[in-house]
């Protein structure tokens, strides 16, 4: 049976949109301190790193998926997922990389939408979703709006060096590994330069909430 105009479902109304928001940004750049800022305005934040922790958990849906990928090498004494040992694996193997995050990507990303949808449920009206790899994945175009963070390298190195207690080399290399922060900027509808500290930062983040919130208003429908 064809489906006719009138038997789609209707669009949604303005009490019923939701702004879907990415946030994304280099390692160390900021981007869980501009994701409590977002939460404590009022925002819905969904952190896809600690929804990618849970699918591997031990009888979670990637669990097999990544022990059959990549060996038992990656378990530690009690069966669960190393996620050091993990990383290390996958780190500068552009291959191996690509492996495990065809079988998180699609996984988070539909754990990220039912969350948004029960937000929605409740009365959310604005999601933001914390990502490392949006734009990498390819995920951003999913997104009314995307926010990157970024920081002087200087800057950004002497944090993972103190954050992650790796050497100079280490956070170097591991900054080099990810898709340089000026092409994440040339997709961004807004960024947030997090270089001179919290304070400045906090401020930053709120003005783009500000406009996120005019964003919302202009994007949800009439009526």
């Amino acid at each position: 049976m064809s489906v006719g105009h009138d038997d789609r479902p209707p669009p949604p109304s303005a009490a019923h949109f939701v702004l879907r928001v990415g946030l994304t940004g280099g390692i160390a750049t900021g981007k869980s301190t501009i994701a409590r800022t977002f939460a404590a305005l009022g925002a819905t934040v969904i952190d896809a790193d600690d929804i990618a922790h849970r699918l591997i958990d031990r009888g979670a849906a990637a669990y097999d998926r990544v022990v059959a990928a990549f060996g038992r090498e990656v378990l530690r004494d009690d069966g669960s997922i190393d996620r050091g040992r993990l990383g290390r694996i996958v780190f500068g193997d552009a291959q191996r990389r690509g492996q495990l995050e065809s079988i998180l990507h699609p996984l988070i990303r539909a754990e990220a939408e039912a969350r948004i949808e029960r937000q929605t449920r409740l009365g959310s009206r604005i999601a933001i979703t914390n990502a490392a790899l949006l734009v990498e994945a390819g995920l951003y175009s999913d997104y009314d709006r995307l926010v990157v963070t970024h920081c002087d390298t200087a800057v950004q190195i002497e944090r993972l060096m103190s954050r992650d207690r790796m050497s100079e080399q280490d956070a170097r290399a591991r900054i080099a590994a990810q898709m340089p922060a000026a092409e994440k900027v040339k997709l961004a509808h807004y960024t947030i330069d997090t270089s001179d500290g919290f304070a400045p930062t906090e401020m930053r983040a709120r003005a783009v909430y500000r406009h996120l919130q005019f964003d919302l208003q202009a994007l949800a429908p009439r009526g």
